[in-house]
Order: structure tokens, then C-alpha cells, then sequence
């Protein structure tokens, strides 16, 4: 039974709430919106409830599909004319079942006219019709998208619609599938829907590149070839964000803390996409090794693209990029350390260019590793001890030292050196920052010292200051 605050919904004759938030209901989840079928003109009805519940109204849609929506504190009420002479009529135009049920705001009755219920009830999303994605091809997204979040499976008949459909979600509007897949990737058990979508051939319908990687053998320090790699990576990823203590009992604290909702979705989709380039950048040499050479930046370029397509914002943009074409990085530093070689010179400049994205880049280095082989070797296990360390480092102490305040500042450099502000300023103080954090310097009088050698060899270099 679904009980409903009497301020807000009040007994109207051929008025129904339909949809998701019945749904929601059911399922004991508090919506958050509501839409709302009136038969006639729906405008009488929002009025009264804007007064009701002291809300707004906001005129919406085009003419002959005006939604008006009234906004409170609280929720979003969107209110639309019935879609055909009954409320049955409306509901067998609706995508899934379990979103095509309505409440009788008159009657107090839930109207199921398609089975919701009983796939409520199976924890089943099951199409209206075969019709539903010729109509809105956003919905063969949608239809993993509402069984991620509701972790429900997605009904065999629907799937195979979807398989004989897939292609049409090539017609739906960049942003629209953004939306789907960023909802989906915000699961926590995403990767098993982005299988099923493989599966029906809805994954590579939106990535058309994705289909290059499957085949596409790799070295001998992969087990899999690149889709398969891919794959692994992103659930590997997802378990580790999931739960990040298991394998980071140190500093499993700091990454609940750093991840976001967004850092979590982009680096999820950033894994997805990181290794997209290396079809185009295979190569095999008269040994017979495989190489892909520059295939971060490659992939980055192609991810770039598709980001573009999906309408992504230049945020958005920028840390995917990031996390792509800086993949290797760490890759670099952990050869260094078998050579013996790193110091913490080149540890503080991967943190500095990295800034706040190094958790981020270190977790998906995390991953990626993981799932290169069934069971790690050796060499993997030295890379997943020095990731973790790296990851230490960073909160333990790059961070700190980063929120400590500066030992000089561009002020300094005015009143102490005499100098104009310029670019070399930012050159300078970072320089210092850098040896600030390497333990070179440990104080103001050092610093200051430091710029003042620093520019006698400028001088003696014969460059400009």
C-alpha cells in the first residue's frame, strides 16, 4: 500500500501519478520526483498544488507537450495532459513495465495494466513492447541503467530486442547517452551491466572502437588480448572503489575522502577507455614482440573525440584526458626504482604535475596491473607494493607538505631580489616548492638562499632575469 501526504496529493478525479516514482514507492526508495497525468488541462491541478505546498510553477515542453512543473523545497512535481482518452492508453506508450504503473489519486488504487508487479516483484526490467526503442532508442542505455541502480536483470526477450536493436543508439543525442552511462558507471556493480551490454552489442554500438580490441593479441606480459584486458581492469577498479580497505587497509580512509561521486564515475570511464589506442599502435618487431609505442596518447586523442560526441563538460574533459595520457607514468617511475635510479626529485615532480590527480592515476595504475593475468607474478607484485606505497606517500606526506604555507612568495622576490613580476616568478617559486619537498630546503633563510644562487647562475649564464 502506498500512502501519500494528504497536503500534497489531494483526491482529484482523472489525475494519477505515474512511472518511476510509483516504482520507487513500491520499493519502499523515497522519490524525489514526480510526474503526474491529468485528463485535461493539467494547469487548474498545478495551481492548486503550488498553493498547497507554497511551490513554483515552471512552464516546460513545446507547444502541444506543455509539462508544468511545480518545484518546492523538497521535490519536483512534473504535470502533463493524460497521453490518450484513458490512463491505460498512457501506460502502454511507457518503456519498461515497472515504470508503467499509475496511483488513482481518486480511488487511492495502483492501476497495473502490463504486469510491473510481477516484475517488481522478479526483479526483472522487461520492455512495454518491441516498439519502446525504435520509439527512444535512449532506452536500450536506460534498460541497464534502471537494472544497475535497482540491481535488477534484464528480462531474456527485452535483451534480445536490444541485441537486434543496438545500433540505433547511434541516433540519440550525444549528451542523453552521457547521462545514461554516468548513472550506470555510478553503480556499484556496473561492470556486470557493461558485460550484458557487450553481450548484445549495445557496448560497442556507443564505442565503435571498442570492437578493434577484441582480437588484438598483446605481449608477453599480458594473459589477455586488449578487450578482455579492459574489461578485467574496469572490475578490478570498481571492487577496489568499492572498497577500497581490502586492499588499501592504510589509507583506505583518504581515498573515501577523496573520491567524489564525479572522480569516481570519470576514472570508471577513463579505464574503460585507456587502452583504445592500441590497435592503431601495434606494431611487431623482427623478433616477433609486440609493442604499442605511444598508445596513451592515442587512446587519448580517440577518448578526446568520443568525449566531444557524448558532450562532456571541459572539466569532465580534462581528467579523463589526464588520467589516459599520463597511464604510464607510473609504469616509468617503478622501472626507475628496479634500476635503482629514482630519487625524490622525480617523485615530487610526478606528484607536483600530477596535483590532486594522483590518487586517481595510482588507483587506475592499481588496476590495470591487476589485470594483466589471472595471478599476479613477481614483478606485478613489486608494482602493486610500490603503487600502494605511492599512494602512501601521497597523503602521508606530499599532502602535508603541500598545505604547509610557503617558504617565500612572489613578495619576497620583489623586496628581497629586487625583481619584477613576471614569469620567472612561477618558475622560481615552483623550483623552490620542489625543493621544499624533496627536503632540500626546510626553511625561509634556505629558500632565500636558494633564489640567490639560483640567480647568480642565471648571471653567469649570461640569461635575462
Amino acid at each position: 500500500m502506498i500512502h501519500f501526504n494528504s497536503n500534497i496529493f489531494f483526491q482529484t478525479k482523472g489525475a494519477y501519478i505515474i512511472g518511476g516514482s510509483i516504482r520507487d514507492l513500491l520499493l519502499d526508495r523515497i522519490p524525489t520526483d514526480y510526474d503526474i497525468a491529468v485528463k485535461g488541462n493539467p494547469k487548474k491541478f498545478a495551481e492548486k498544488m503550488a498553493k498547497n505546498i507554497s511551490g513554483r510553477l515552471v512552464k516546460m515542453g513545446k507547444p502541444g507537450q506543455m509539462i508544468i512543473r511545480v518545484v518546492s523545497n523538497d521535490n519536483i512535481f512534473d504535470i502533463t495532459s493524460l497521453n490518450g482518452s484513458f490512463i491505460e492508453d498512457d501506460l502502454k506508450k511507457r518503456d519498461f513495465t515497472i515504470n508503467a504503473m499509475a496511483y488513482d489519486l481518486s480511488s487511492g488504487e495502483i492501476i497495473d495494466c502490463l504486469g510491473g508487479l510481477r516484475d517488481l516483484a522478479d526483479k526483472k526490467v522487461r520492455m512495454v513492447s518491441a516498439d519502446v526503442f525504435k520509439k527512444d532508442p535512449i532506452r536500450l542505455i536506460r534498460a541497464y541503467r534502471i537494472g544497475a541502480c535497482l540491481n535488477f536483470e534484464i528480462e531474456s526477450q527485452t535483451a534480445s530486442i536490444i541485441r537486434a536493436y543496438a545500433k540505433l543508439i547511434q541516433n540519440s543525442a550525444g549528451e542523453r547517452i552521457r547521462y545514461e552511462i554516468f548513472k550506470l558507471l555510478g553503480t556499484s556493480k556496473s561492470y556486470h551491466y557493461l558485460s550484458q551490454m557487450d553481450d548484445t552489442g549495445l557496448l560497442g554500438a556507443i564505442f565503435p572502437d571498442f570492437d578493434q580490441l577484441k582480437g588484438c593479441s598483446q605481449n608477453s606480459h599480458h594473459l589477455y588480448d586488449v578487450f578482455e584486458h579492459t574489461m578485467k581492469a574496469y572490475h578490478h577498479l570498481e571492487t577496489i572503489l568499492n572498497d577500497p580497505a581490502k586492499i588499501l587497509p592504510d589509507t583506505y580512509i583518504q581515498i573515501r575522502q577523496y573520491l567524489d561521486e564525479e572522480k569516481t564515475v570519470l576514472l570508471k570511464y577513463a579505464i574503460l577507455l585507456h587502452d583504445m589506442g592500441k590497435p592503431w599502435a601495434k606494431t611487431i618487431d623482427n623478433r616477433g614482440e609486440v609493442h604499442f609505442y605511444d598508445h596513451s596518447r592515442k587512446s587519448a586523442d580517440l577518448a578526446q573525440k568520443i568525449s566531444q560526441k557524448l558532450r562532456f563538460s571541459n572539466r569532465e574533459k580534462r581528467f579523463i584526458d589526464f588520467i589516459i595520457r599520463n597511464h604510464l607514468n607510473p609504469l616509468f617511475l617503478f622501472t626507475d626504482i628496479q634500476k635503482k635510479t629514482l630519487t625524490h626529485k622525480r617523485v615530487a615532480r610526478f606528484f607536483i604535475k600530477c596535483g590532486d590527480n594522483a590518487p586517481a592515476l595510482l588507483l587506475h595504475t592499481l588496476a590495470d596491473i591487476m589485470a594483466k593475468r589471472d595471478k599476479p607474478n613477481q614483478l606485478d607484485k613489486d608494482f602493486i607494493w610500490f603503487i600502494k606505497e605511492m599512494i602512501h606517500h601521497f597523503f602521508y606526506g606530499f599532502k602535508p607538505k603541500i598545505k604547509e604555507p610557503p617558504l617565500i612568495t612572489g613578495r619576497d622576490l620583489i623586496h628581497e631580489f629586487g625583481l619584477i613580476p613576471s614569469p620567472l616568478f612561477k618558475t622560481i617559486l615552483n623550483l623552490v616548492q620542489e625543493a621544499k619537498l624533496t627536503n632540500k630546503i626546510k626553511s625561509r633563510s634556505e629558500a632565500l638562499e636558494w633564489v640567490r644562487d639560483y640567480l647568480k647562475s642565471k648571471a653567469l649564464q649570461g640569461k635575462r632575469i
